[in-house]
């Protein structure tokens, strides 16, 4: 049956592979094909196809002169780049992008890059500037909690994760680290863990050990504390 399933996705791919490269034959200056189709080629993995269709889009909008077209390819390049782990070729990128209707997105992404680096107090920067432009994006709320959950921050982690919850209940990594923050801060925590369990148990089960790393550094707490 599983087989089934994947043999039906990878033949509805492929199908929606030839449509977006017919519609790029058709409508050579159609910039959004050429962004869908790098996009789709990044999810199914095809990275060497993806990068040289970026590319070569580029190469075709720049010429061109049309800003927005080169905005929108530079922030899936970035995201490509983002995707096999190229991360500073992918802050270049998204530093560039300069459309109102992609610099959410941009600034996100960097901050999503910064945390990657383990650069957390750029993952804020970058986090709290998409914060003010899409204050409601559980994405940006993730990562600012996420930034300021390593960086010790608990209040600030809280309030981030809080805000993800009220509309987002069935987010297994929100609900895993606000339990890490009600840790922390000494507060009830079970109710957090066992939601994110109850939803990924996978994620669950590969996060555990922060639980912990966690207690761990509680107890060096308390220990100085009592000294």
């Amino acid at each position: 049956m599983a087989n089934e399933k994947q043999e039906a996705q990878k033949n509805q791919s492929e199908q929606l592979v030839h449509r977006l490269v017919k519609a790029i034959d058709e409508e050579p200056t159609k910039f959004n094909n050429y962004y869908d189709l790098g996009s789709l080629l990044t999810r199914l993995n095809d990275y060497v196809q993806a990068e040289e269709l970026f590319q070569k889009a580029l190469g075709i909008f720049e010429q061109r002169g049309d800003q927005r077209a080169t905005n929108f390819l530079q922030y899936g390049l970035g995201n490509l780049y983002y995707t096999v782990g190229k991360i500073d070729e992918a802050i270049k990128l998204y530093n560039k992008i300069d459309d109102d209707k992609l610099k959410a997105d941009a600034y996100l992404m960097l901050a999503q890059s910064y945390m990657k680096k383990k650069q957390y107090k750029q993952a804020v920067a970058y986090g709290l500037t998409a914060y003010d432009l899409s204050a409601d994006d559980p994405e940006i709320n993730q990562v600012l909690g996420d930034s300021m959950l390593v960086l010790g921050e608990f209040e600030k982690a809280k309030q981030y994760y809080d805000q993800i919850l009220l509309h987002h209940p069935g987010r297994a990594d929100t609900q895993f680290n606000r339990g890490l923050v009600a840790m922390a801060l000494d507060e009830p925590y079970k109710k957090y863990l066992s939601q994110a369990r109850q939803l990924d148990l996978d994620y669950y089960q590969k996060s555990e050990k922060k639980i912990s790393d966690i207690e761990h550094a509680l107890q060096k707490l308390n220990n100085k504390s009592s000294k």
